[in-house]
């Protein structure tokens, strides 16, 4: 089962961690915060389109940056599995190993990913501007009756990155556990057959 598991979780990095991983893939492509949907939607009847595209160009590839990150993590995460938490995944739903990953690991991969992530976005022109703009803007945004009008997506656009990267990341580790589960071609060697064949 750790080989299985330890396989799709290098096939999803492998997958997403490369040039357009997330922006060529609608499946995981970030998107500007719905927030700023209507910044986005007055930008473009501007003719400032290519603002708002570079914007989410540098969100997507802040997160393929990230991803190559959590292979050490999620690494560690099957190496100290238990038999008893192997039992629950192997006997469990489709998407039991990833439920797995998300509890024991989510929180030390978002640590991971938003320092990479902030690196990536203060290098671009217009995720940098954005960033300054909020950060001269705190004073502001910091008062009680103005603030709370304000989602915090659009203010932490790090964050904001982190979330749907992580979110991304298991989507394609669920994929990949799925297809282990329920085709047999995805059972690469004689072990993945003989313990899935066994359920």
């Amino acid at each position: 089962l750790k080989e299985a598991l330890a396989n799709g979780v290098e096939s999803a990095i492998k997958t997403l961690g490369k040039k357009d991983g997330f922006m060529g893939d609608s499946l995981v492509r970030i998107p500007l915060p719905d927030s700023l949907k209507m910044v986005e939607k007055t930008a473009r009847d501007l003719g400032q389109g290519q603002y708002v595209d570079q914007f989410i160009s540098t969100m997507n590839h802040a997160a393929e940056e990230a991803v190559p990150e959590a292979a050490e993590l999620l690494g560690e995460s099957i190496r100290k599995m238990s038999v008893e938490d192997a039992a629950k995944i192997l006997n469990g739903p489709d998407d039991a190993a990833t439920q797995y990953f998300q509890k024991v690991s989510r929180t030390q991969l978002a640590e991971r990913f938003k320092p990479i992530i902030q690196k990536a976005t203060n290098q671009f022109g217009v995720t940098s501007a954005y960033k300054s703009l909020v950060a001269q803007s705190a004073p502001v945004l910091d008062n009680p009756m103005l603030g709370s009008f304000i989602p915090t997506d659009a203010l932490d656009v790090d964050q904001y990155v982190t979330n749907k990267t992580l979110d991304g990341l298991f989507k394609y580790i669920a994929l990949e556990e799925k297809s282990i589960r329920e085709n047999p071609a995805a059972r690469t060697t004689d072990l993945l057959k003989k313990v899935f064949a066994g359920q």
